[in-house]
């Protein structure tokens, strides 16, 4: 690991000068510039200080950066047929549980519904691909077309079904894992 380097770039985030650096740390610009060229080794007080004026921890300085995942093939997918129960779902990105966001394409064939919620903290956000769908939010309906959206807070029982004769697809995306 490249100390200098990560302080450099910590720096940078934090939208700091080499010169408003040393100042907050009480140190000249040509000492932080020897430390993020590797030309100087701080002490372990000088470091403690750095780092605390960039906003960070040791334990977060020194965490090795795991690389994201960004893209996720089809063929990864995973599809959950339970056509003969109202429908398919399909789950875009596999380990969507372990994430801040769960998305999900659901297909409702003809008078079908799916599950029932029970009422929790996530935001919901549901696009209408095709057809038609209806959304029972507590005591409210609300009912969304191809190219319509629905958003809310889960904090209600809550069931989307189709009321029509055609299939319907939509794209669930909620915060948490609830889905």
């Amino acid at each position: 690991m490249d100390i200098g380097k990560k302080i450099k770039n910590l720096r940078r985030i934090k939208n700091l000068t080499q010169e408003e650096l040393a100042e907050r740390t009480d140190l000249s610009k040509g000492y932080i510039s020897q430390i993020e060229s590797t030309h100087a080794s701080p002490s372990m007080e000088t470091f403690l200080n750095i780092l605390e004026v960039l906003g960070t921890h040791p334990s977060d300085f020194f965490k090795a950066q795991i690389d994201e995942k960004v893209l996720y093939k089809k063929v990864s997918q995973i599809t959950y047929d339970e056509y003969d129960k109202g429908y398919i779902l399909k789950w875009p990105v596999t380990q969507s549980n372990e994430l801040e966001m769960e998305p999900l394409l659901l297909t409702l064939k003809a008078n079908a519904s799916y599950k029932d919620f029970k009422p929790s903290e996530s935001d919901t956000f549901i696009y209408c691909l095709e057809g038609n769908v209806s959304l029972m939010l507590g005591d409210k309906t609300y009912r969304a077309e191809t190219g319509d959206a629905l958003y809310f807070k889960a904090n209600q029982i809550h069931r989307l079904y189709n009321p029509t004769q055609d299939e319907a697809r939509v794209m669930i995306v909620a915060t948490a894992s609830y889905l």
